[in-house]
């Protein structure tokens, strides 16, 4: 496996997006319970699949251009709004930089890594260790990139994120990803209640940082991707359950910018999973 990753790395854009669009309808396609979820979570949202049955070409696409992120060149790309990091760098109290499963989300802190890291230190991002060994050495090896530190979801990499903000730098997180029991609160997330991350809100209000929303879109026929970087529609407030549900808003007003490219098919709205490490729940 780690060769057919160096192989797909070195593969032109074009041809990654192509096979991926492929690979993306033959799960849709082939798994009854993954198209189930992907037409309830976009119905759920608004959307008949007319509107959002691109979103599962883009789901392959995901999945097929990551080893190229992971191992190969930085594809190109174009920055939009980047006047909003500059002035939260100025403020001094670090920036928290929040993404949903949307369109090349792997290269959001990729980028922002190369323009501001020099200046403003090291972007430092959340990431769950793969279960295959092979797979977690890859991801290890492709997450640490110059400007970026990959810490684990433990109590270990909460610390570091924390240390990070404090130092001025920024961080990075998924916060529509499910976290285990105990690290979240229901909350609704396009009108149905789903169990979601405190973390970000916490970091935040612990530090003072700056929440900054963005999004890599993904442009067609392999031409590299778009993000952009926007401020929080409005100021987290200080109770957490509160806070958390303008996370979940936040996160609906940047998928309603791109639907054709969110991961409609991912389970937002499973049950959490009990996650035991040496030293307890984490």
């Amino acid at each position: 496996m780690p060769f057919v990753f160096r192989f797909f790395s070195i593969l032109p854009l074009w041809l990654l997006h192509a096979l991926g669009a492929a690979m993306g309808w033959a799960a849709f396609l082939g798994s009854p319970v993954y198209r189930r979820r992907f037409l309830e979570n976009a119905a759920l949202a608004g959307y008949r699949f007319a509107q959002v049955r691109a979103a599962v070409a883009h789901a392959g696409r995901m999945v097929a251009e990551l080893p190229r992120l992971w191992l190969g060149a930085t594809p190109p790309y174009r920055l939009v709004g980047g006047a909003c990091v500059e002035q939260a760098y100025a403020a001094g109290r670090g920036i928290v930089f929040l993404t949903p499963h949307l369109g090349c989300f792997e290269l959001s802190a990729q980028a922002v890594a190369q323009r501001w890291s020099a200046t403003h230190g090291t972007i430092t991002v959340l990431y769950r260790p793969a279960r295959q060994p092979w797979l977690a050495k890859v991801m290890e090896t492709a997450r640490n990139r110059p400007g970026m530190t990959a810490v684990p979801t433990n109590l270990a990499g909460v610390r570091q994120m924390i240390k990070a903000l404090r130092r001025g730098e920024a961080v990075g997180l998924l916060p529509d990803q499910v976290p285990p029991e105990g690290q979240g609160l229901w909350a609704p997330f396009f009108g149905r209640d789903a169990y979601t991350m405190t973390l970000a809100v916490r970091l935040a209000q612990q530090t003072g940082a700056t929440v900054l929303l963005v999004r890599a879109e993904r442009l067609s026929w392999g031409r590299g991707y778009v993000v952009h970087l926007e401020p929080m529609p409005e100021p987290l407030g200080d109770a957490l359950d509160a806070a958390v549900l303008q996370i979940n808003r936040a996160m609906e007003h940047v998928i309603r910018q791109c639907p054709q490219q969110y991961l409609w098919g991912y389970a937002r709205y499973k049950q959490p999973r009990v996650e035991v490490s040496a030293g307890g729940a984490v």
